[in-house]
């Protein structure tokens, strides 16, 4: 491996589970852009604003349960940029002080997954069109058709990512790429028209929603409130993107297909509604997305109602 072009050696005072934290940020194993392998987690992006291309490797602490040494790796153009980030993609500015005071009222379960996961962190990106893209990629979709989209559109329209970055991963497209993608050609990418509409908007704003980065989460001047101004940009795309850009711990998604049942479920005994699911989490106001990573981490068991959906396939037709 060659020697990296920027590096950093991170010693937080907190644990800090680097696959949990980087996790929420790969779209499935075969994510050409984010790869958790054994000598780390790797990812290929662009810097915001500047476009340098980079490879990160960031290698974990010896136990995500206690404080230790991560070492940051960094080749290409903006290696440099990529390394004085790091402290953010690892959600070093996250903390979990004041929403560790109140948890005693949380459910058992929910309090256990904190305790086993004390390393867990909520990454902040500032990577505003990256993370628009993928998730515009998830709208109304089921699973495997968001993560097949997502691979189709960076292997198609990425480019190789700075060496030594493993085989096969790659750099996310550029705002111009998608911009040039024929509208036949989202077929073959198993998108959605709708979806095809929404990522070539979001691609035309590319260098304003980048600024993005720097306002505040909510408000009537924050990022919620701008994203959710562009027709095609839902309450539940602008919060999937904010968890990731900004670390957002209070931002819920609503809207989404099971987020509701399970929350409810974990908090209450059943299933509910958006409207029954902010109301559950009132009392951790602040720290909303906290409970709901956490809920995910708890090993429940929830509900299942009706046939699993099946699409169909109209790519090779």
């Amino acid at each position: 491996m060659p020697a990296p072009d920027a590096s950093v050696l991170l010693t937080p005072a907190v644990p800090v589970d680097v696959r949990l934290t980087l996790g929420v940020l790969q779209r499935g194993h075969a994510d050409p852009t984010v790869q958790s392998r054994p000598g780390g987690v790797w990812l290929c992006f662009r810097i915001p604003g500047a476009g340098d291309p980079v490879t990160v490797l960031v290698r974990p602490a010896p136990s995500p349960l206690v404080p230790g040494p991560v070492q940051v790796l960094a080749w290409g153009p903006g290696a440099r940029a990529a390394v004085a980030g790091a402290h953010r993609l690892l959600g070093l500015d996250d903390d979990w002080s004041a929403f560790d005071a109140g948890a005693a009222a949380l459910p058992h379960a929910v309090r256990r997954a904190r305790r086993e996961h004390p390393g867990l962190r909520l990454p902040a990106t500032g990577r505003m069109v990256d993370q628009l893209f993928t998730v515009v990629l998830e709208q109304k979709v089921t699973h495997d058709q968001a993560r097949a989209g997502w691979r189709w559109l960076v292997r198609h329209h990425g480019e190789p990512a700075p060496a030594p970055a493993p085989e096969g991963m790659l750099l996310p497209p550029t705002a111009e790429a998608v911009r040039g993608i024929p509208s036949w050609q989202w077929h073959a990418g198993w998108v959605q028209p709708a979806q095809s509409k929404a990522m070539l908007r979001v691609a035309e704003r590319a260098t304003a929603l980048e600024r993005l980065e720097a306002r505040p989460v909510d408000g009537r001047d924050g990022v919620v409130a701008a994203l959710t101004s562009l027709p095609g940009i839902g309450a539940w795309t602008a919060a999937e993107t904010v968890q990731r850009t900004h670390g957002a711990p209070d931002t819920v998604a609503v809207g989404d297909y099971h987020l509701a049942h399970h929350v409810g479920e974990a908090l209450s005994g059943r299933r509910t509604d958006d409207a029954g699911m902010l109301r559950l989490l009132e009392p951790w106001a602040g720290h909303r997305q906290r409970v709901v990573r956490l809920i995910g981490l708890a090993g429940y068991r929830f509900s299942r109602f009706g046939p699993r959906l099946a699409p169909a396939d109209h790519r090779r037709r």
